[in-house]
Order: C-alpha cells, then structure tokens, then sequence
C-alpha cells in the first residue's frame, strides 16, 4: 500500500472523470445532430430550402438578343440597318442613344421579337444600344453594343421661309427650297413636321423636286404659333446625298388682314380681322400687261427697290431705279407698289402698270400720308392680297408663296411634276 504513489490514484480518478465527460459531450452532440436533421435537413433530397422557399432557380435565359449592325461597327446606312430581334423570347427593352444622351424612337412589334426605329439616324454618329428580352420562364437576357453611321460625302441642305421667331400674315405657308433634287421625297418629307398651337391639320405639297411648301387647308388663325422641326441630318435625299440639317424654327401669326384688289373697279379693301378698315384707289395692269387673278402671298417688302423691265422679260420698256413701298407678291415680278411717275388721275380710274398693282406715292417714300406708304406700314410678310376681275389666268400656285390657288384635296393629293 505505501509503496503506490499518490500520484497514479490521482490519475486513475482523472481519468475515470474525463471519461464521463466526453460521453456527456457524445449525448448531446447526438441530440444536437438529431435537432438539425428535423429542422434543416432535406436540401439533398429535394427538399425545400431555407426558410421553406423553392431553390433559386439560376439557369441562363434561353432568350437570344441579337443587334445589327455588329458591335463596333463604322459606316454604318442612317436607314434601314439598325435592326434588333429576339430568339425564344420577346424584347422588353430597347434604348437606343446618341453621345448627348438624346434617344432614338421606335416601337417593339406587336409579337415582341423585332425592334425598329422611327426614322433614319443622323450622320457621323456614334450609337449606343441596350436591348433587354425575356424568355418564357421571366429570366432576363441583356445585349450593349455600339455603332457609328457613315460620314457623307455629298449634303443638301432646306432653305426655309420664314424666318425664325417672326411674326408673319395669316397666309405664310411654310416654303422649304432644297439645296438638291430630290429623288426619295417621302423619305424628306417624314423628316420634317410642321405643328401648329391651336392645333390644325397641316400638310405638305411639293413643287418639282426641290420644294416643299406646307399648309393647313384655310388661312391660319391669328395667334397661331407654328414650330418647324428639320430632322433632316442624315436622310438620304437622293442616292449618296444626304442632309445635314436639325434645326428647330418656330413663328407666331399675327392679325389677320387680307385685301382684295377689283381690277375692274380700280380700288382695293384692306380687311382686318373680318373688318373693312381701308379703302384704296389702285391702278393695275394695263390691257396688254395684265395683272394676275388669284390668292397672292407677301413674300418681300422692300422700302426702295428697282424694278427693270429686262428682268421679268419686258426687255427696256421700264428702268425705275427708286420705287416705293415695293412688296413682292410672286416670284415672276408682281408686286404690289408705290408709284410717284403716274398721273394721280389713274388710280381708281385706269390700269396703266406691266402687271402690278401701283398705289399712289411720292419719290423717296418718305411721305407717311400716301396711300402706298400706309398700306406698306400696315402690311405683313404673309398677308393675303387678292386680285379679281382682272382679264388675266389665275396665277400658278409655285409663282411665289401661292399655294392658296390650289383646293385642299388637289394640295393634298399629289405633288406638281
């Protein structure tokens, strides 16, 4: 007995202590082990994940965007190459932007495959495209490219009338003269859009291949506010020409005033909003140089002009270097204008002028009193004169800005060869 150590018993009672503890621990590890498996257990058999939701579903979208022109590509057509599609699946975004962060209209089809724009695209442009499509399951598919449309080699341009933020007659068509003939007037004539505030139908009629005059079937109200978009950069005008104008214009309506001209009588009635307010003796064109019948526009006004015969085919039977209160009402040479040469007696007795209307004046227009200079400081760029009972045809609708000559459905109809 003396000769065990101590040391060995205490040993021997560690031992047996450790023990039992390590057979606790097993206990309640087991019972542990048993607690997760009924609360968290089943993921590998099927089960329901956390929580008691369905697995994430992280398959791929079956849905296929696809965008042309390719990614990177340069000289790309303004029209008809920018397409996008999607395979087994339908689009459900598409942004198309320019550098300036201005989008690119269109519409997604019906059945949600195909995408395109609205219009053609504007030249030496670099494009960014996002399209987003949708497979049948809801899983999204994304596709980000970028493009660049050609540099032209030949432009046109439109030389619109009138001017921008000008307050102009009730008769002002809009009158756009291109720098080249047109051979895709359609393709043209989408790429403008003339828009009136009160709102009115308004449309376009061109005249040979260079000219494009808009209106709306009557005169415009007064107060009306027109705005003019020329969204013409990058639309093909003819093969290899393209424009390379945007530009926004706009012009207000002012009073209405037409005047009606009685070549007959020999005087002519200036109403103002539906109000006669002027009665003027005139002198229109003699026998042998008539005036004009018809609707005439005030496209010009110029307060000292010369008018010479060899200009407008009368060879040298006139030369006035110093004509008054000259306002031009065809392209051809009308005007309507003071004369200070004529006897006062003709004016409202005889027609004496090479097919103008002449009001009475005095050298210089610097006499406010005269008839000629009260009707030029009354007058519009766009006002209406009428001219009636005269021996000649009716002026041609293109001779100046006198598309009124034509009905609403031949305006509307065609456009003169």
């Amino acid at each position: 007995m003396n000769g065990q150590p101590i040391s060995g018993t205490s040993a021997g009672t560690n031992g047996i202590r450790g023990g039992r503890r390590s057979a606790g621990l097993a206990l309640v590890t087991g019972a542990l082990l048993l607690l997760v498996t009924a609360c968290g257990g089943g993921d590998e058999a099927g089960g329901t994940g956390k929580g008691g939701g369905k697995a994430e579903d992280t398959a791929a979208s079956k849905a296929v965007v696809t965008v042309a022109p390719k990614d990177g590509a340069e000289s790309v057509a303004t029209s008809g190459a920018l397409k996008i599609s999607a395979a087994q699946g339908k689009l459900t975004t598409v942004k198309v932007s320019d550098p300036k962060g201005a989008a690119v209209d269109g519409k997604i089809a019906a059945d949600g495959v195909s995408w395109a724009p609205d219009q053609h695209l504007a030249a030496a442009t670099k494009y960014k495209v996002h399209a987003v499509a949708k497979d049948s399951e809801g899983r999204e598919s994304a596709k980000d490219t970028t493009f660049t449309t050609l540099v032209p080699q030949n432009t046109f341009i439109g030389q619109y009338t009138p001017e921008d933020g000008s307050t102009v007659g009730v008769g002002m068509p809009v009158s756009i003269h291109f720098t080249r003939g047109i051979t895709d007037p359609e393709a043209v004539e989408k790429a403008i859009k003339v828009t009136a505030e009160p709102s009115v139908p308004v449309e376009g009629h061109w005249f040979g291949n260079d000219r494009l005059d808009f209106r709306p079937e009557d005169y415009w109200a007064a107060g009306t506010k027109v705005t003019v978009k020329l969204n013409l950069d990058g639309v093909e005008g003819r093969p290899g020409v393209y424009g390379k104008q945007a530009k926004t214009v706009s012009f207000t309506i002012g009073r209405k005033q037409v005047s009606t001209v009685d070549a007959d009588s020999h005087r002519m009635k200036v109403v103002r909003d539906d109000r006669q307010i002027k009665d003027i003796p005139i002198s229109a064109g003699a026998p042998a140089t008539t005036t004009y019948n018809g609707q005439m526009v005030i496209s010009e006004k110029l307060k000292v002009t010369r008018m010479n015969g060899d200009t407008v085919g009368f060879g040298g039977e006139y030369d006035i270097k110093d004509v008054p209160h000259a306002m031009r009402l065809s392209t051809s040479g009308t005007f309507i204008h003071g004369n200070y040469w004529g006897s006062r007696s003709i004016f409202g007795s005889a027609n004496t002028s090479h097919g103008c209307v002449g009001l009475a004046d005095v050298k210089g227009a610097g006499d406010a009193n005269q008839p000629a200079a009260w009707f030029y400081n009354n007058s519009l760029v766009g006002d209406v004169v009428i001219v009636k009972n005269s021996p000649d045809k009716t002026i041609t609708p293109d001779n100046g800005l006198n598309g009124w000559n034509m009905s609403w459905a031949q305006w509307t109809a065609g456009s003169e060869a």
